[in-house]
């Protein structure tokens, strides 16, 4: 037998409804369970959780994705909020899913990261999340959406800048800097020394190789680095470098 997971939408694949063998449907749930005692224990109202959903191994990367684990969300304790690219195509969506959900997406490995945050930062973005279905908070979410979206770009966003932006807004609050949309929050963290990775596309690949997706937008990018073909992302290990380097982690 195999559990059916509907799957509205996916961090950069197509999607639909997959039937999961009972064993990785177990596996999700064990991640799930291991998770929420280890968020439970530290009590905090927010932390950044990370996922293997994509084998980025050969690009020297291991978490592609990450989303927000909120503690007091109105849909149930330890919501996780993030970004999700809608099934391949070129939109996305901003996510309130439970544990389990998160885990069951098709993961390359079950490995996963919780990443806590200095008290007063945590405080704030667990209030700025809290407050998203209002209209008077910003969402700093552009509908637009490329896997490789260019840092800083205005026209299009992928998942982890998002996470970046979420988080520099944040930030802000703590120091008293307004954040009201996604310039402002690229231009703290960028003030802030924040560094992307970058992931190396050879130009033959994309042309031989028919590397051409509607969630792929190399257009996003300068001519030179499209001729490089060495295109600067926001990592998930250029988010946590970030904040390391400016003491936002506790744990």
């Amino acid at each position: 037998c195999a559990a059916v997971l509907p799957q509205a939408a996916r961090a950069g694949d197509g999607c639909e409804d997959i039937a999961l063998p009972p064993q990785a449907v177990a596996a999700a749930a064990d991640t799930a369970l291991r998770v929420a005692a280890a968020l439970d224990a530290a009590d905090a109202p927010v932390a950044m959780i990370s996922r293997v959903g994509t084998d980025l191994s050969t690009h020297g990367l291991v978490y592609s994705h990450a989303g927000f684990a909120l503690r007091d969300h109105p849909d149930g304790r330890w919501t996780v909020v993030h970004l999700l690219n809608d099934c391949g195509t070129d939109r996305s969506a901003l996510h309130a899913q439970g544990l389990v959900n998160f885990y069951a997406d098709g993961l390359v490995r079950p490995d996963t990261r919780i990443t806590w945050l200095r008290a007063d930062l945590a405080d704030a973005l667990a209030a700025h999340l809290l407050a998203l279905h209002e209209r008077s908070t910003p969402r700093l979410h552009t509908p637009r959406y490329s896997v490789i979206a260019r840092p800083g770009s205005g026209e299009y966003q992928n998942s982890t800048a998002w996470i970046l932006e979420t988080l520099a807004l944040a930030e802000g609050r703590t120091r008293g800097i307004a954040v009201r949309d996604r310039a402002s929050a690229w231009a703290l963290a960028d003030l802030q020394g924040f560094e992307p990775d970058t992931v190396h596309i050879a130009y033959r690949k994309r042309i031989v190789g028919g590397l051409f997706a509607a969630n792929v937008a190399f257009t996003d990018h300068s001519l030179g680095t499209r001729l490089s073909g060495d295109y600067p992302v926001v990592t998930v290990r250029a988010i946590l470098r970030w904040l390391a380097r400016n003491g936002a982690i506790a744990q």
